[in-house]
């Protein structure tokens, strides 16, 4: 694995690879995601219930191994700055439909004078550790990685906008509801769907924007990344697990 910060190397382009985490929060994952070769590990709280209590003791299980980052339910500060509090290293936010909602999020992940960020150290976050508030400050917003999903067709719209706000890094097609808002259901070979995923690669070129993407096979990591998205997460973790079972024992044919 690189020692470069998880941030620079997504802005610097490269092709950086992980794991969506949905279900599965055993203290191993993070070491097991790490042997597999992911870069990142990513959480969800969106579709859950999972709660920052249990994201802190992931979040703790990757010190040493895997940069944390977590999908919170909403773009709000309660959610954004306390998982940031927490030790992730990252956010993603769900359903971002605008620069104003865009400017938000940004201002909820900075501390002043880039955003409104709330100080407290000694904390998670900082590893615990003594030290001048303002190096740990440059450290945070060096280290803080955020990630706009693009997901509605109000989002879409706004695309260029969200894109061209400072302090949003990556642009991350949320595919499924994106599909849904866009009439199309699941139907990811649609031209209204092909026509949005070229129209948010476009803004994030435009604008110097990762692009983000979760994939459900190796099919699926091959074919975004060669539409240009850099930042590619496995997923679901159950689903992963299930289609390694069921591709094991499968049909035995009553063999013992």
């Amino acid at each position: 694995m690189s020692e470069a910060p998880l941030r620079a190397r997504v802005l610097a382009g490269e092709a950086v690879r992980g794991c969506m985490v949905f279900e599965l929060l055993a203290p191993a994952i993070p070491q097991v995601m790490a042997e597999a070769g992911c870069d990142f590990v990513l959480y969800d709280m969106e579709h859950t219930g999972v709660g920052l209590e249990s994201v802190k003791a992931q979040v703790a299980a990757c010190r040493g191994l895997l940069p944390p980052l977590v999908r919170v339910p909403r773009g709000e500060y309660h959610f954004l700055a306390r998982a940031l509090d927490i030790g992730c290293h990252g956010v993603m936010v769900p359903m971002v439909e605008s620069a104003e909602d865009a400017r938000a999020i940004v201002a909820a992940t900075h501390y002043p004078p880039e955003g409104r960020r709330g100080a407290g150290f000694g904390f998670a976050h900082d590893g615990y550790a003594p030290g001048a508030p303002a190096d740990k400050i440059a450290a945070a917003h060096a280290r803080t990685l955020v990630i706009a999903q693009i997901e509605t067709e109000r989002g879409l719209e706004q695309v260029e906008a969200i894109a061209a706000t400072p302090g949003i890094d990556v642009l991350w097609l949320g595919h499924f509801d994106l599909t849904n808002f866009l009439g199309i259901p699941g139907d990811f070979a649609h031209p209204r769907y092909r026509a949005a995923v070229a129209r948010i690669v476009a803004a994030g070129r435009a604008h110097g924007k990762a692009l983000g993407f979760m994939a459900g096979s190796r099919e699926a990591v091959l074919e975004y990344a060669g539409l240009g998205f850099t930042m590619i997460a496995a997923g679901t973790d159950q689903a992963i697990l299930m289609a390694g079972v069921r591709a094991m024992i499968g049909d035995t044919g009553g063999q013992g």
